[in-house]
């Protein structure tokens, strides 16, 4: 089985990457997207997204991480495949999945999924652009406001020469409400001759185990649930419900994070109370911690009530 950590925006960045994979059980993880217009990015923007360029595209575990792509032009996401690539991009991965209104009122991430036409053409630019060995794949949602074209959607990545598709088992309608819908996923898995890999509301062993059954799909893709209980991954290949880090071990992945490169003092401990936030979901001790740190301002202080736990 493959497990892969999902991207998202705001949630999945470098620091997070870095502290996820040092666990040591995905096999591969991806980038928050990186939208593409009617240029071709200069290599700062692609260095600050994916940092792990300068490290053969993995991050300091070893993780390999695929740089995604959101967009709606071809030949921009093809020179910007090929550019990325030339960088030490291991594989591309491009959205057709992201919900968020701005992305969609601009012709993005889910929207496109109404233009079966349109996925394929911006599959086979990018794939016809770099090299055979690289991979290309992309990800998808079960459909935009509706499922019509789902199928439609799947076969066209496919036809395009996607090397495997990631859906996530809801509509852009459906945003981010549970459950997700599993068992839809297994005619895409049934229909197409690529690997489908399953995600949406990953949360433990057991719903991982079910996410398999539905879906037929061999292989996982986690968001959120890794994000709260960083060594699910972990949980998932020992067969355990239980966790298997101790609280200490999370205290170290925290000091990591907190080690991490940021722009801004106040971002860094803004991203670290999102994270936290999410840990208190479960482990009491960090629901200790989220009591203590939730005012505060300053990455020292924040720094010496952890390491008092």
């Amino acid at each position: 089985m493959k497990l892969v950590l999902a991207p998202m925006e705001g949630l999945t960045d470098p620091i997070m990457r870095d502290v996820l994979t040092h666990v040591g059980s995905f096999d591969w993880c991806v980038t928050e997207f990186i939208r593409i217009t009617d240029s071709i990015l200069p290599d700062h923007i692609y260095y600050s997204f994916c940092p792990e360029l300068k490290n053969d595209g993995k991050t300091a575990a070893g993780t390999p991480v695929h740089v995604q792509f959101l967009g709606n032009n071809p030949e921009m996401l093809a020179a910007n495949a090929a550019k990325v690539v030339e960088l030490g991009a291991p594989a591309i991965d491009l959205n057709f999945g992201c919900p968020a209104k701005t992305v969609n009122r601009h012709r993005g991430g889910s929207v496109l999924l109404d233009e079966p036409e349109t996925v394929h053409l911006l599959v086979k630019a990018v794939r016809d652009a770099v090299p055979a060995h690289i991979p290309v794949s992309a990800k998808m949602r079960l459909g935009y406001l509706d499922e019509n074209h789902t199928l439609d959607n799947a076969y066209a990545i496919e036809d395009a020469g996607a090397s495997w598709l990631t859906v996530h088992a809801r509509t852009k309608a459906d945003g981010y409400t549970p459950p997700a819908y599993w068992e839809k996923i297994q005619p895409i898995t049934e229909a197409l001759k690529i690997n489908v890999i399953a995600n949406g509301e990953i949360w433990s062993t057991t719903d991982a185990k079910a996410c398999i059954e539905q879906s037929h799909c061999k292989d996982i893709m986690i968001g959120r649930g890794a994000v709260t209980t960083p060594d699910l991954t972990l949980c998932i290949r020992e067969n355990k419900n239980t966790p298997v880090l101790y609280w200490q071990n999370l205290v170290e992945l925290q000091q990591r994070f907190l080690s991490g490169q940021f722009k801004t003092e106040i971002g860094m401990i803004g991203r670290y109370k999102q994270w936290l936030g999410m840990m208190t979901k479960a482990y009491p001790e960090a629901q200790e911690l989220w009591s203590l740190v939730k005012r505060e301002k300053q990455l020292d202080k924040i720094l010496e009530y952890l390491n008092q736990k």
